[in-house]
């Protein structure tokens, strides 16, 4: 089994929103045929807890307006350390940089295909690290 078109559809745009809203290391996974809850997940960070929130503002208003998605559930707005939107077919976790190293969710989905992302999103792999090194914060390496 393989992610739905649909679902292709939903990643590339959530991607190309996190993307126009700077997130770091946008990377996507399908991972339809290891869970039978959702088609893929797509994985982004920010630096701060601010930018974490504006990102996931952008993804859900782009994804509403764009192609009429609207998330079953939004977790983590709190803190804005890690906020999950599920879109049923597609899961999508912004996360604190800080959450993203120590929680690794790539090495949990590293045998999972990757999804081709626009080229925006791609652009952002390495921005983490890069971002670490021009602060001074050690945020650690992502890949």
């Amino acid at each position: 089994m393989t992610a739905t078109d649909r679902s292709i559809e939903l990643i590339n745009a959530a991607a190309q929103a996190a993307a126009d809203r700077l997130a770091h290391d946008i990377i996507a996974y399908d991972v339809s045929d290891v869970l039978s809850i959702t088609d893929a997940f797509l994985l982004a960070s920010a630096p701060n807890d601010r930018q974490v929130k504006s990102i996931v503002d952008e993804i859900e208003e782009r994804l509403q307006k764009e192609l009429g998605a609207k998330p079953v559930r939004r977790e983590g707005d709190r803190d804005a350390r890690w906020i999950l939107l599920d879109y049923v077919d597609i899961v999508i976790h912004v996360q604190h940089s800080e959450e993203r190293v120590f929680y690794a969710l790539e090495r949990l989905w590293k045998d999972c295909p990757e999804i081709a992302l626009p080229e925006d999103a791609v652009k952002t792999r390495g921005k983490a690290e890069e971002h670490a090194q021009l602060t001074g914060s050690t945020e650690g390496d992502l890949s």
